[in-house]
């Protein structure tokens, strides 16, 4: 609402200049080194498809709160604008602005919302998920997120963002449909628990899912259903069936997964994977992988898909130009950097982040530029496949250095300011 009295209030007074709005996090939750930048590919979606329709119209008229000539302007408004910002899966940190929206005031101020919701979650998740990816050392990670997401669209934007940052694939179907992101998908306890016996339920099942029999273990005694697994597993063989893996999803997961390694290995199943699941994060996969817990891959829920231990980021969508004028907010303890900015990122001789300098979009600097081109005159420009912003993301994490990658938070990463930018800031503090 408060996007839309302020287009009013431009509307009458005639005025529509050229603004520039810049996103970023003013600081790092407590528990992160770095964030992960996502959620480009869905707003340029939505600026490219903005607009108001004859429903949308009606119900503003409705609230008579907006004069017929402001609801009449909205007919034929589209987003006409620019936006530069860094591509998916680029690691950024405090200060740093990740997306920048360059559009008359109008177009610009009105997007402000749904623009920082859609590049806020996403990067949330992201950014959760890259901690875990850096954990797990290579194994493999399922997103197990949807039934407990924040809404649908959590659900499915969660698996997009997790598998840039690095996830082997998602439960969630329509992230399949959608960007040809890995599904996978195992058994529930309802349907051991419908069947007279275990050893009933999991060959009904590895007889449906020939080539893809992954069997749920822990309904009742973990170590005697890996022992049916191995009875059912030689069974099967005999009809060219094999039993793919085994689930753990409860109890202590180190300790089950060594005595079912042990079964399955005395019975020749060498080949069977073991998959973990149930209330997941990066701290516990850590200590599963430090003990030596023989486990194939995780599935992660609701701690990666709610960021459980960084729920919110503190991110802005700030004025930082208009009319070609800088501006700067100086509010306590909400001071904003003027003008339109760049990221500039210098590395060392092993290819590790070095120092960031943030400066004035016009400079020159030493380091390679961050923010890109996404969108021009309304037009979308040329954005990467999720795949390659996969393992873009997977080159960002591999040049963290070593202190950032670790789980426990360190001396705060940030930009060095320019000495332009840091002139232009006293002098808009001085008032001139």
């Amino acid at each position: 609402m408060y996007e839309l009295t302020m287009l009013e209030a431009w509307f009458t007074e005639g005025a529509n200049e050229v603004a520039s709005f810049e996103f970023f996090v003013r600081a790092l939750p407590s528990s992160r080194n770095f964030l992960m930048a996502a959620g480009l590919e869905q707003v340029i979606q939505y600026l490219e498809t903005l607009r108001f329709s004859a429903a949308d119209l009606a119900m503003l008229e409705a609230t008579g709160r907006f004069s017929a000539p402001f609801l009449a302007s909205l007919e034929d408004l589209r987003f006409t604008g620019a936006v530069e910002a860094m591509p998916e899966g680029t690691v950024f940190f405090a200060d740093e602005p990740m997306l920048r929206i360059t559009a008359p005031v109008r177009e610009a101020q009105l997007v402000e919302s749904r623009v920082m919701n859609l590049l806020h979650y996403q990067t949330l998740v992201a950014s959760k998920a890259a901690r875990i990816v850096l954990a797990a050392r290579g194994k493999q990670l399922v997103d197990f997120g949807l039934r407990r997401a924040h809404g649908a669209e959590a659900g499915l934007l969660s698996a997009r963002a997790s598998y840039l940052a690095g996830f082997t694939g998602t439960a969630t179907q329509l992230a399949g449909a959608l960007w040809g992101i890995p599904t996978f998908g195992t058994m529930a306890h309802s349907y051991v628990q419908a069947h007279r016996s275990e050893l009933d339920a999991f060959e009904h099942f590895a007889r449906a899912q020939p080539h893809n029999a992954t069997l749920l273990i822990d309904t009742y005694d973990t170590e005697a259903a890996a022992g049916t697994v191995v009875e059912l597993g030689r069974r099967l063989a005999c009809g060219g069936i094999s039993i793919r893996g085994v689930r753990l999803d409860s109890g202590d997961l180190a300790a089950h997964a060594r005595q079912v390694r042990a079964i399955l290995d005395e019975g020749g199943m060498h080949d069977t994977t073991i998959f973990a699941s149930g209330n997941l994060d990066e701290y516990r996969l850590r200590d599963l992988i430090q003990c030596g817990a023989p486990i194939d891959g995780f599935g992660v829920g609701s701690r990666m898909n709610t960021s459980a231990d960084a729920p919110y980021l503190d991110c802005a969508y700030k004025l930082v130009e208009y009319a070609g004028e800088p501006r700067r907010k100086r509010s306590e303890g909400k001071a904003t950097l003027p003008g339109r900015k760049q990221v500039f990122r210098n590395h060392d001789g092993a290819g590790r982040i070095l120092e960031d300098c943030l400066a004035l979009a016009h400079e020159m600097h030493d380091g390679v530029p961050l923010l890109g081109t996404a969108m021009r005159d309304g037009q979308r420009c040329l954005l990467p496949p999720i795949d390659a912003i996969r393992a873009h993301a997977a080159r960002e994490l591999a040049s963290l250095p070593g202190r950032l990658r670790t789980l426990n938070q360190v001396q705060p990463f940030r930009p060095r300011l320019s000495a332009r930018l840091e002139a232009l800031v006293a002098q808009l503090d001085r008032g001139s």
